[in-house]
């Protein structure tokens, strides 16, 4: 169970340093159990050893002072954990962390942790992040290592990090990458997806990105809506693959198994489908970004709701809208706070190449200070 309301389900102190950070428990550390937020793995065994991307942290002079809580096995968008607990969004406490990294976000809004790791399957960085007010990046697929990660096999899952500075998040990365940013490099070409969120939100955004109107233009993305939908039957699938073994077991929320259980039904074709819109989504986006290299949209279509509207389905059924394609394509996505509309925090997200993830950094650092 949660240790407090912040949003740690252990706290404990390994390793010395002078970033501090927290792990979600679908993350292994050595000596722990890796329980993913669910009472079915309540009797886990303790991890053998640390994740990958953990021990690389430590041996670079990081301590970690604990585990994060989630939502049940990482399969929702609001962080509602009615067994582990529910974090407390520090800055909103009326309004869901968000999922499924909810207790990576909210200990960082705390300022309980320098930074914390997290996972992002269809958003699950991005979405806290936007919903904490606080900064969270999902990688490039595949750069940084899974080894000891929850579930084992993905093909949409990236290992990513959330802190409160652009420039706290540029450490994180060149620590995780063992690589020096450019810092000298400039904002590139900037391309703005405009009508996908509410008319305040784009007004919002717009106006954030005001002083560098010279360099941005309208631009669209080919095969986006699909790739949303491509995403969550691969993710349907993944998941069913993943658990379809523990899911008549006692104690998984009721929610959490009928979105495992839809995943049985995915067909063949339908998996085809999906893999076709990731092939003609990615070369659409690569075609953009190579006239725009710098992709600038909302996080989130709409407001985040409170912790009682979320207990409506229809509430938060199209939340992840405009984070999930870039998981489906694998580019490196962030969510960056820009303000707050009627007591809600609001966010935008920055695309870039493949690979290119320490430049993102550096834009989002430039673009932080444009605004003041």
């Amino acid at each position: 169970m949660m240790s407090n309301s912040v949003g740690f389900f252990s706290k404990f102190t390994r390793g010395t340093g002078n970033l501090s950070f927290a792990v979600k428990d679908t993350i292994d550390v050595s000596g722990y159990p890796t329980q993913a937020g669910s009472r079915v793995f309540l009797h886990a065994p303790p991890a053998a050893r640390n994740a990958r991307i953990v021990q690389q942290f430590l041996d670079d002079g990081c301590q970690l002072l604990g585990k994060t809580m989630l939502h049940e096995l990482a399969f929702g968008v609001t962080g509602i954990n009615h067994w582990g607990g529910t974090p407390v969004n520090y800055s909103f406490p009326d309004i869901i962390p968000g999922g499924s990294s909810s207790g990576s976000a909210t200990v960082v809004a705390a300022g309980c942790v320098d930074f914390a790791i997290g996972t992002d399957t269809g958003g699950s960085v991005r979405m806290p992040a936007a919903c904490c007010g606080v900064v969270g990046l999902k990688p490039t697929w595949g750069l940084i290592s899974r080894v000891g990660v929850t579930p084992k096999h993905s093909s949409l899952d990236c290992v990513g990090f959330f802190t409160q500075t652009c420039g706290t998040l540029l450490q994180v990365m060149e620590k995780a990458q063992g690589k020096v940013a450019d810092r000298s490099i400039s904002l590139p070409a900037i391309g703005v997806m405009k009508g996908h969120a509410t008319e305040a939100i784009d007004a919002l955004l717009a106006q954030r990105l005001q002083p560098l109107s010279a360099a941005a233009t309208t631009v669209d993305l080919t095969y986006f809506t699909e790739a949303h939908q491509a995403g969550l039957t691969l993710i349907s699938h993944e998941n069913w693959q993943a658990y379809a073994s523990i899911i008549d077991a006692e104690g998984i929320s009721p929610d959490v198994v009928t979105r495992i259980r839809a995943g049985s039904a995915v067909t063949a074709a339908e998996l085809a489908n999906a893999e076709a819109v990731r092939e003609k989504f990615s070369e659409a986006l690569d075609h953009q970004l190579a006239e725009t290299p710098l992709i600038i949209l909302p996080t989130l279509p709409e407001l985040p709701p409170t912790l009682s509207e979320a207990s409506d389905p229809l509430n938060v059924v199209n939340l992840t809208r405009l984070i999930r394609p870039f998981n489906l394509s694998g580019h490196p996505a962030m969510s960056l706070p820009i303000g707050v509309i009627d007591g809600r925090p609001v966010a935008m997200q920055l695309i870039t190449h493949k690979n290119h993830d320490l430049n993102l950094c550096v834009y989002a650092k430039k673009l932080v200070e444009s605004f003041t």
